[in-house]
């Protein structure tokens, strides 16, 4: 999953250090849920019963549906992503529709429902909305009419315009006026001018592309296919591939996140009918690259709290009633382990 903010960390230092002595009057009040981990579980196909925990590591405290018990009604979809950008929390449901909530207190502060099929991740420019989408499916479940949906205010409304991309869209990232889409299934790096709201140029990539990351100041895009994963970094000014990195994982899937010390964490699943799921790490500057960190079955989402440097391993038990999460220490250990809601599968650190 992406779960990442993705505003320039050096620009936000930068101004931290600037006005670290100015008055804070006009600062947003911190809510209940502007610290801690917020748990995304996907939920169910069919039952829509998506939703978000918050678990506070300090007291132990797990607090469930708080879509649900902040705004007097469920969230009533599939949970696909969960994107953080300034003061706007977007949950993304696969199954049709964004919600916009105030990252603190979780009230609904806006939303774009209606003329969306498959929603994957959102990205904010321009004050624009920018959702990928898969498009409907045709008559052989592919989705030919993929495309990365417009709209022309940060906290929703209708969408304006579909821009035409290539076969399941993924990730979004943003630098000045480019949206980079991550085109899972063609393997292409697609590049919308948010002014023009066209494809500007269009990268050919190795692998399946899932998810941009910055790492030592640089722009990466992670994929895989089923003997490696690959990393291509990428050049946002003059829209251009850099240097790419391969690293020898089977069985890889697009789940991954970012540890201390340039770790990087992703899981991999030999998939139906024996699912041996298991824990690769590795680093794309030194030699590290441990392919089975830990095994098990049922691996859906991972997460990495570095302030505490533990590992959350999401566990969907097979869809059959609720999943589980386990927290890991980075030797191995077993810090805690909590029920959690249906498909657990991704993680929000704030």
């Amino acid at each position: 999953m992406k779960y990442l903010f993705k505003n320039q960390l050096w620009a936000l230092a930068l101004i931290a250090l600037l006005f670290s002595c100015e008055p804070r009057g006009n600062e947003r009040p911190r809510g209940k849920y502007d610290s801690g981990i917020l748990l995304m579980n996907e939920g169910a196909f069919g039952a829509n019963d998506g939703e978000v925990f918050h678990y506070d590591p300090s007291s132990g405290t797990l607090s469930q549906n708080i879509f649900e018990l902040e705004n007097g009604r469920p969230f009533a979809g599939l949970l696909e992503d969960l994107v953080l950008e300034e003061d706007r929390l977007y949950l993304v449901a696969n199954t049709g529709k964004v919600e916009i909530v105030n990252p603190g207190t979780f009230k609904s502060i806006g939303a774009v429902v209606g003329d969306l099929d498959q929603p994957r991740s959102v990205a904010t420019s321009r004050e624009k909305l920018f959702i990928s989408d898969y498009g409907p499916y045709d008559a052989s479940y592919n989705t030919p009419d993929s495309y990365v949906a417009v709209v022309s205010g940060e906290l929703g409304g209708t969408v304006k315009k579909k821009i035409e991309v290539s076969n399941k869209p993924e990730d979004l990232y943003v630098f000045g006026k480019y949206v980079f889409v991550a085109g899972s299934e063609e393997g292409k790096i697609e590049i919308i001018d948010a002014d023009t709201e066209t494809v500007t140029k269009t990268l050919e990539v190795t692998g399946t592309p899932v998810q941009f990351f910055e790492q030592r100041g640089d722009l990466w895009l992670y994929s895989y296919d089923s003997q490696k994963v690959y990393f291509q970094s990428i050049n946002p000014t003059n829209l251009t591939k850099k240097e790419l990195r391969q690293f020898s994982v089977a069985n890889a899937t697009s789940r991954i996140t970012f540890g201390e010390d340039d770790r990087i964490y992703l899981l991999t699943s030999s998939g139906w009918p024996n699912y041996n799921d298991g824990i690769a790490v590795l680093s794309l500057f030194d030699s590290t690259l441990i392919p089975s960190w830990k095994t098990g079955s049922g691996f859906y989402g991972i997460g990495f709290d570095k302030d505490r440097k533990e590992i959350y391993v999401a566990n969907a038990k097979g869809f059959q009633g609720n999943g589980e999460i386990t927290v890991y220490r980075k030797d191995g250990s077993v810090v805690k382990t909590m029920e959690v809601g249906r498909g657990p599968s991704g993680f929000l650190v704030r």
